[in-house]
């Protein structure tokens, strides 16, 4: 079984170090990780350590730090602009991306995005992704958390203009004549990949993009659901990229 990892604010610079607070609190009442038992401490920003229980209390663990090292930031950064979706879609969405690797959610307040979010249950619904995007990060053991757009959801505007200013950036569109799979990928920089919410993106949103030199691409032949299109996107990109290699 892989060891856990734990996200802390920042990593030690000593030899020995507390677990407490939340992360302490899981790690000893939750999974019951005892001495000499091995997990991972990161930052989230690439920083990671090793690290062996020297004893366990009731809501913390006294560790040992037996190494250090650090993943450098992904390049390209592969970052995906989401139409909210309903319920727990974009919740799910931000789960799953996260796990293949995601370096960027950006929310987006699409026209025909059921839901909206609006002043301070904006901000709750911004949180929810933030705190997914963490606990994602760490079951898949990822040295960086993916970061969540600081607005509560971006307009198709300021989506356009984050468009115009990455290295590539692509539409997912079912009515697309470009494959995801064969469309020319920068050798760093940002790839913007757009996901519409239930209802699809709208004509004006599609025609704003593509001025913005965003290409509208397809996956194959069937339509999937906006929280799991972009992870088969980013599946796509993340081979062609390299990140998946051996």
């Amino acid at each position: 079984m892989s060891r856990a990892l734990f996200l802390v604010d920042a990593l030690p610079v000593g030899d020995e170090f507390l677990l407490d607070g939340p992360e302490g609190r899981h790690a000893a009442a939750v999974q019951r990780i005892g001495p000499g038992e091995e997990l991972l401490l990161a930052d989230g920003r690439g920083a990671t350590a090793e690290a062996v229980v020297l004893s366990a209390g009731k809501n913390a663990l006294t560790l040992e730090i037996r190494s250090r090292a650090y993943e450098p930031a992904p390049d390209p950064r592969l970052v995906v602009v989401q139409g909210i979706a309903k319920g727990d879609r974009g919740e799910l969405a931000v789960q799953a991306m996260t796990e293949v690797g995601v370096d960027e959610i950006v929310p987006w307040a699409a026209t025909r995005s059921v839901s909206r979010w609006r002043a301070e249950r904006g901000d709750k619904a911004r949180d929810r992704w933030v705190a997914t995007a963490r606990e994602a990060a760490k079951q898949s053991r990822r040295a960086w958390c993916p970061t969540i757009a600081g607005d509560p959801d971006e307009s198709t505007r300021n989506v356009a203009t984050r468009l115009a200013a990455a290295a590539a950036a692509f539409v997912l569109h079912e009515e697309a004549t470009t494959a995801l799979a064969t469309a020319a990928l920068p050798e760093r920089g940002d790839v913007l990949l757009v996901v519409g919410p239930e209802g699809g993106i709208a004509p004006e949103e599609l025609a704003a993009f593509e001025e913005a030199g965003a290409t509208p691409v397809r996956l194959g032949p069937t339509v999937l659901r906006t929280s799991t299109a972009g992870v088969a996107a980013l599946s796509v990109l993340s081979a062609r990229l390299g990140r998946w290699g051996s």
